[in-house]
C-alpha cells in the first residue's frame, strides 16, 4: 500500500482545523503521513494544534517561525513528505471518508500523475451552498482562461515536482500557476466525477480579495507564464470574467 502524504497549512483557522483533521484521520485509506505547517506568526494557536497533531501518530508538525504564505508552507511539507503520492487540504475544507482510496485507484488505473475531483461548496455551518464539477485538462490553454481546479481536491505523485515545479511565493493563486506549468510539461491533470471534497468559502478569506485576485492574476501570466503585458491583461480580464461566472 503505497504511502500517501497529506499537507496542511495552518493560519487562523482554529475554528475549522478540528473538523479539517478528522476528516483526514478517517480516511478508509489508513496508510497516511499529516503534515501540518504551523504558518501564523502570532503562537496564540500553536499548544491547540499540538494537541491535535498528538491525537493520531501519522500526524507531524512544522512551525514557520513567522507567516511564509500558503505555498511556500506546502512547499516545505513536500521537501519533508515522504509519501509516493501527495494529497493538499486547506485547515477549513473537508475531504469526504473514501477520497484518497477512490482517488488512487482511479489514477493509477487510467496512469494520471495529477487528478482532481468534484466538489461541494459549504459555508461556515457546512451548510452546502455550491457546486463545482470537475473535467479534464490535457494541455494549458484548457485551464489558462479559468482556474477551474480544487487545490483541496488535488492528489499527485511526487515524482513529478522538483524546485521548478513547486507553488509559487503568491497570496492567491500559487496554485494555479503549479497547475499550469505541469500543464506546460505535458502533464496530464485528470477529473474524478465523484464529489470527495467540500471547500469552504469564507468572506473573509484571502481567496475573496478581489484587488489581491487581480495583481496575483497578472503576475501569473507576467512573471510565471512570461507572457507579454498585453496578453497577460488579456487573459487576466478572461479570468476574471469566468470569475464572475462561477460565482
Amino acid at each position: 500500500m503505497d504511502l500517501v502524504t497529506v499537507i496542511i497549512p495552518y493560519f487562523k483557522k482554529k475554528e475549522f482545523i478540528e473538523q479539517t483533521l478528522n476528516s483526514v484521520l478517517k480516511q478508509t485509506y489508513k496508510n497516511l503521513q499529516i503534515i501540518i505547517i504551523y504558518d501564523d506568526g502570532d503562537k496564540k494557536d500553536l499548544n491547540f494544534i499540538k494537541r491535535l497533531k498528538k491525537t493520531d501518530k501519522r500526524a507531524s508538525l512544522i512551525i514557520n517561525q513567522k507567516s511564509l504564505g500558503v505555498g511556500v508552507s506546502r512547499n516545505l511539507g513536500i521537501k519533508k513528505s515522504k509519501g509516493k503520492f501527495i494529497g493538499f487540504i486547506d485547515a477549513d475544507d473537508l475531504w469526504d471518508k473514501n477520497k484518497i482510496d477512490l482517488q488512487l485507484k482511479f489514477m493509477k488505473k487510467k496512469n494520471y500523475f495529477v487528478s482532481h475531483t468534484n466538489y461541494k461548496i459549504i459555508d461556515k455551518n457546512n451548510k452546502i451552498i455550491g457546486y463545482r464539477k470537475a473535467r479534464n485538462f490535457y494541455k494549458i490553454n484548457d485551464l489558462l482562461k479559468s482556474n477551474d481546479i480544487g487545490l483541496s481536491s488535488v492528489v499527485l505523485r511526487k515524482e513529478i515536482l522538483n524546485d521548478d515545479y513547486l507553488f509559487p511565493n503568491l497570496k492567491t493563486k500559487e496554485d494555479f500557476v503549479l497547475w499550469l506549468k505541469l500543464l506546460k510539461k505535458n502533464i496530464k491533470i485528470g477529473s474524478l466525477n465523484k464529489n470527495l471534497m467540500y471547500w469552504r468559502k469564507l468572506n473573509r478569506s484571502l481567496s475573496s480579495s478581489v484587488i489581491q485576485k487581480m495583481i496575483d492574476g497578472f503576475k501569473v501570466y507576467n512573471k510565471y507564464m512570461k507572457y507579454n503585458w498585453l496578453k497577460s491583461i488579456y487573459l487576466l480580464i478572461c479570468l476574471s470574467i469566468n470569475f464572475l461566472k462561477k460565482k
